[in-house]
């Protein structure tokens, strides 16, 4: 099952895939084509052939456009807290000790490995501001096998950022981000550019001027994803108003940093002008509906940003959000969708309340977590087409410790999906391939 368009999905039935050597879909046949029969006995007797049951189903790799990996040991704790509470207290202290290799040899293994086994083929990372921290990271991924896209933090506005974790100037920050980028790149083993370097501002309020336009810079110089909170919250989205007299998708703009390849977490307060330079930018935005709840003050207008054709997918946020599993994040993008559609505040009429049209629905959410993130990186994955890279979850329907009995009862494809959107657990991921290879496997966890 997938869905390469938000409109339908498409079920491939009894079909061969094709895979190549360098992983990706090289053919597609159903069991009408001429071929079919002949390709089937010739992969059984090679003993290639990857056979499902009438209990397993397929999905495209599941792809995470928003995740603060060093902040994996505290997923779940403080939630309580203002957002600023929790950054002081929780956060920064946490990232501050990724100076030491050894903590961070502890963390990142078990993030990804985590991540792989949830189904997340893809993730985008927010690291920290250590280098070598940050060259561990994506060599972790790329050990491990997952795709990912990877950013150097840099902070250096001393007003906003704790002076034992930020960057000691503009300079430093941009020669530090540079030297990042070349690190990633030449990793041994990533000369098919699995994991990819991002240029990696945590948000305008804790860079400089300086350092927003330095980056800009290296981002035209080395052809680099960007990535960075886009008016998050209420206070965000006023702080930059009152700083630079613009809101952040102006002023990111300015700086260069709103390009093609810039993913942009939340951007919750976002205007009808926003958008369009957005769009026209061809940048992606990253919903996090679950932390949102915790931390934004408001739900992303995701239905109007698709219905002015911008690019959106799915994230996390670990861990302002406190799950590691995008089928989770596709659960909380439908609710969300519906308390902004309907409203909350019962003192408000129930014709008043709400904003009209916004629910989105949970086939719509699928698509945003596979091929519409894909979309958002220009990756080429996200579902089963010829020439895509396969990236993919067999789902196990009948698990003893999960067994999904409601797919007995399903009446159509779409009921079947639903209940695996809905109710599979990690214990139900049977099997992950990124381009091709086998990355986690339940039954030799």
């Amino acid at each position: 099952m997938h869905m390469p368009r938000m409109d339908s999905l498409d079920v491939l039935e009894d079909t061969l895939i094709g895979i190549d050597r360098d992983g990706n879909i090289a053919s597609i046949l159903s069991p009408q084509a001429s071929d079919y029969r002949q390709t089937l006995q010739t992969a059984e007797q090679n003993g290639i052939l990857h056979q499902m049951t009438s209990r397993q189903l397929m999905i495209p790799g599941l792809v995470d456009l928003h995740v603060h990996a060093p902040q994996w040991p505290q997923l779940g704790m403080a939630l309580h807290l203002p957002l600023q509470d929790w950054l002081e207290r929780y956060t920064f202290p946490l990232e501050a000790r990724y100076h030491d290799l050894e903590f961070a040899r502890q963390v990142y293994p078990s993030l990804v490995r985590t991540l792989l086994a949830n189904g997340t083929t893809t993730a985008m990372y927010f690291a920290t501001i250590h280098e070598d921290a940050t060259e561990l990271l994506a060599a972790t991924c790329l050990d491990l096998g997952q795709r990912a896209y990877i950013g150097r933090v840099a902070m250096d506005d001393a007003g906003q950022c704790p002076d034992y974790y930020r960057d000691i100037d503009a300079h430093a920050a941009i020669s530090a981000s540079e030297r990042s980028i070349h690190a990633i790149r030449r990793l041994n083993g990533n000369n098919a550019a699995l994991v990819k370097p991002v240029i990696t501002p945590r948000f305008i309020p804790s860079c400089t001027n300086e350092l927003l336009a330095g980056l800009g810079e290296l981002s035209a110089k080395h052809d680099c994803h960007v990535q960075t909170h886009c008016s998050e919250s209420d206070w965000e989205h006023d702080f930059v108003l009152q700083r630079l007299g613009k809101s952040d998708t102006q002023a990111l703009s300015d700086f260069g940093l709103l390009t093609r390849h810039t993913v942009l977490a939340h951007s919750n307060f976002i205007s009808d002008t926003d958008m369009s330079m957005i769009r026209e930018s061809g940048g992606g935005i990253a919903h996090c509906p679950l932390s949102n709840s915790y931390f934004a003050n408001s739900v992303f207008p995701l239905r109007r940003a698709l219905q002015k054709s911008l690019r959106v997918g799915l994230g996390t946020d670990i861990a302002g959000g406190h799950s590691a599993s995008m089928l989770h994040s596709c659960q909380q993008a439908v609710a969300v969708s519906r308390l902004l559609e309907t409203g909350v505040d019962t003192r408000i009429g129930a014709d008043q309340r709400g904003s009209s049209g916004a629910r989105i629905n949970f086939l719509e959410a699928f698509h945003l977590a596979t091929a519409g993130g894909a979309d958002v990186l220009d990756s080429p994955t996200g579902s089963f087409e010829i020439g895509r890279q396969f990236d993919a979850v067999l789902v196990e329907l009948d698990k003893p410790a999960n067994p999904l009995d409601e797919f007995r009862h399903a009446a159509n494809w779409e009921d079947l999906l639903c209940c695996v959107i809905h109710h599979a657990q990690p214990c139900n991921i049977d099997s992950v391939w990124v381009a091709g290879r086998c990355v986690s496997s339940f039954s030799t966890d």
